[in-house]
């Protein structure tokens, strides 16, 4: 799944996930009505968009994943692109 791209419906998201609209958007800094919102049709924003992609997706925690950490990640793409792809493949085998 590429950034930017269309993400399932939320609503269907959530329930799969078992959770209510406040703890399912709270965890990515949406109030519950805003959530509602989304859930009833508005059009998500990118940056919501690609939270929810991040965390519910990709279970990226965001409370560990601070700026620091993505430049990092960023670093060592650009630096190092074999050893990055190395730990990305061994990251993804959990």
């Amino acid at each position: 799944m590429k950034p930017f791209s269309p993400i399932p419906d939320p609503r269907s998201l959530r329930k799969k996930l078992h959770l209510n609209q406040s703890d399912f958007w709270s965890r990515i800094g949406v109030t519950q009505s805003g959530g509602s919102r989304y859930e009833s049709g508005r059009s998500l924003p990118k940056p919501v968009r690609e939270l929810l992609r991040l965390v519910y997706l990709r279970d990226v925690p965001l409370e560990i994943a601070n700026g620091t950490d993505l430049r990092i990640a960023e670093q060592l793409k650009k630096q190092k692109p074999a050893l990055y792809n190395e730990l990305r493949k061994s990251a993804g085998k959990r």
